[in-house]
């Protein structure tokens, strides 16, 4: 007896026996069974092949998935997903010619965002932001990263990371939190004495309650320099907070380099590396990961994924969901817009929503594939002619059926 059955699959999509993360060449490769079978059972992925060999089970619930592709979940190793309000005033102020740093100079940016946030309550904050959890779930995220950052305070940073974990523990999206104190600077205060509070009280703070996985530190021109990057990632290591970095997303910052130098899970955005980036990621474990809705919404040059990948690197796609920079937590077009924008073909695109995102996060060996005994984290699309019409119909949903923890998620 098994929990769930379904059969007369088209393409059961990314089949691995083998987890981790994909490089090179090989994201080029999609493995995909035809015509098949899956079932689930307490949860995990127990068994699949093909329907011409489907074994004699009795399942709970069988879903016939007739002409339609079944998917790993997306997971998505960067966002904001915890913020209090929208900030379309600012979008306005874009279009009519301002940029980022200008935005943020004003008082707009980081620092709008963490003035709104600090006037609501814990369980106002978790309210607003399981909205955006069960949407992400209706895109066919499985997996999440969520940041701090727009408290930029110890008390208000600490609400965000409760939050994040309260998320995790109560829809059944996977999520791993990020601590980002260093996001900005408050206002009232000094580069140096903020620093110092990071170091003194927040970091101690975080990992007291046991409330983040990851520390992260926008290092750009104007937020914090890679001096000072690391110095707050090295904090953060000594208590068992692995690094992850902003990295280059307006100028060659220099956050290629210091995400290398400390060991970083990864090194996020991109959009301004060169030669001498790709060439310092190739001697890594660093993931780089590119963020194609902030490129998009902020009109910034795309990160040069196709080189990375000619390179030989691995190549992860996050959304960076969040209220000033990408407004958008849909990961079908963010693999329209690599491919369409950065030149990824479809199956390059998939696993590097997948496959190189679980890695960025350290959940290859239960989330990303379709693997026996990893978890059932999948999605069963409408009636599509194949796997590259995913991308290709960008802003679609091709999206029929969610499977989360091995259950239905209804909306």
């Amino acid at each position: 007896m098994v929990d769930l059955l379904i059969k007369n699959i088209k393409g059961l999509v990314q089949v691995r026996e083998i987890p981790g993360r994909v490089a090179g060449k090989s994201m080029g490769t999609l493995p995909m069974l035809e015509n098949a079978w899956m079932s689930v059972h307490r949860g995990r992925i127990a068994d699949y092949g093909s329907m011409n060999h489907l074994p004699d089970l009795t399942a709970l619930q069988v879903i016939d998935a007739t002409n339609r592709f079944v998917f790993p979940s997306f997971v998505d190793s960067h966002t904001h997903l915890v913020f209090a309000a929208s900030r379309e005033e600012e979008f306005v102020l874009k279009i009519k010619g301002a940029t980022y740093a200008e935005i943020a100079a004003n008082g707009g940016g980081i620092l709008n965002s963490a003035k709104k946030l600090q006037a609501l309550s814990e369980d106002e904050l978790f309210e607003r932001s399981l909205l955006r959890a069960y949407e992400v779930m209706g895109s066919g995220t499985g997996a999440i990263e969520i940041k701090s950052g727009y408290g930029l305070s110890t008390r208000d940073e600490l609400k965000m990371l409760r939050v994040a974990r309260r998320i995790g523990r109560e829809t059944p999206l996977t999520v791993r939190t990020t601590f980002l104190g260093a996001h900005a600077v408050p206002v009232g205060t000094t580069q140096f004495d903020y620093i110092r509070i990071i170091e003194e009280e927040m970091i101690p703070a975080v990992a007291e309650e046991k409330l983040a996985d990851y520390i992260d530190v926008f290092c750009e021109q104007g937020f914090f320099t890679p001096a000072e990057t690391e110095r707050i990632v090295e904090r953060g290591k000594q208590f068992g907070l692995k690094p992850r970095i902003h990295a280059n997303q307006l100028h060659r910052s220099g956050g290629v380099q210091v995400g290398v130098k400390t060991g970083a899970l990864s090194v996020d955005h991109l959009e301004n590396i060169g030669v001498e980036e790709i060439a310092c990621l190739q001697n890594s474990n660093v993931m780089p990961t590119i963020l194609p809705g902030a490129a998009f919404f902020l009109n910034l040059p795309f990160p040069p994924a196709r080189q990375m990948i000619e390179a030989g690197l691995p190549v992860a796609i996050a959304t960076d969901y969040n209220p000033g920079s990408a407004p958008c937590g849909n990961m079908s077009l963010m693999l329209s817009l690599a491919c369409i924008k950065m030149k990824l073909t479809p199956e390059e695109a998939i696993n590097a929503a997948t496959m190189n995102t679980a890695s960025a996060l350290e959940l290859d060996a239960t989330h990303g594939s379709i693997t026996r005994g990893k978890v059932a984290n999948f999605f069963i699309t409408t009636e599509i002619p194949s796997i590259a019409y995913l991308p290709y119909a960008f802003g679609s949903s091709c999206i029929n059926q969610i499977i989360l923890q091995g259950q239905v998620v209804n909306f």
